[in-house]
């Protein structure tokens, strides 16, 4: 199987782009076949599928905040029938929720988990993706991300990785992955600068231009189940530079 068939790039990188046709149209001449979309994309679905055809590109995934699936479960689900895609992440929970106490994180797991078998009955796989608060200690020295997979037990949760963001938790990705390979779909590709680095860019950089042995992440990755790796850059100084130089690197890992 070639790199370009399970890599996609998170639309967030390009988003300062500022409209959806120079985003495409971005992705595209960096030569990805695939992209994975974010909640707004999903409200749109209808105009957004006749712009991915035009280009040839393709979901592969799209995040999706929690509020829409509480709220609009069947906008969502036609907007991935529609889009042509199985595999949908919420990405995060409410800035000011974000340090609640071990009883949120085990009833927000709970919830997603219940919210992943209705999905799942739709033929849609939905699950959670990480950054780094969710590795903070919530019971004792049990976090975040911990509890919400524990409330979910039984359930057809999934997991996308955010790699990078489990090192900046100070995680060992390996442990991670492998402990919870039953959930891992996909992971985020995203690289960190050197310390002290591209400052303007928070700290972080292109795939492959970074501090992450990447060749080595991939394998991991993939061998723990992760069906689609999405390149992703928070905040890319030049994002068609950005989304170029990380094609350019990943495409040349052999397989």
């Amino acid at each position: 199987m070639a790199v370009t068939d399970i890599l996609s790039i998170q639309l967030y990188t390009l988003r300062a782009l500022n409209n959806l046709d120079a985003v495409l149209d971005t992705a595209a001449a960096a030569c990805y076949r695939q992209v994975e979309g974010v909640g707004s994309h999903l409200d749109t679905a209808a105009t957004v599928k006749p712009k991915l055809d035009a280009r040839g590109l393709r979901f592969s995934s799209s995040h999706v905040g929690l509020a829409a699936l509480r709220e609009r479960p069947q906008v969502v689900i036609d907007a991935c029938k529609l889009l042509g895609f199985e595999h949908l992440f919420m990405p995060a929970v409410p800035l000011e929720q974000r340090d609640a106490d071990a009883a949120f994180w085990r009833a927000l797991g709970r919830e997603l988990g219940a919210l992943a078998t209705r999905f799942a009955d739709a033929g849609i796989r939905l699950g959670y993706h990480n950054h780094d608060w969710e590795l903070k200690p919530k019971d004792g020295a049990t976090t975040a991300l911990e509890l919400l997979f524990a409330g979910a037990d039984g359930t057809p949760l999934t997991w996308q990785a955010d790699v990078a963001w489990l090192v900046r938790g100070g995680a060992d990705p390996t442990t991670w992955l492998r402990r919870y390979r039953e959930r891992l779909v996909s992971a985020h590709v995203k690289d960190i600068a050197p310390a002290g680095t591209a400052l303007d860019e928070d700290g972080w950089a292109d795939v492959g231009a970074g501090i992450l042995d990447w060749r080595a992440l991939w394998r991991l990755c993939r061998d723990c189940g992760a069906r689609w790796m999405v390149v992703e850059h928070d905040k890319p100084a030049d994002p068609a530079r950005s989304a170029r130089a990380s094609f350019t690197y990943l495409n040349g890992l052999e397989r």
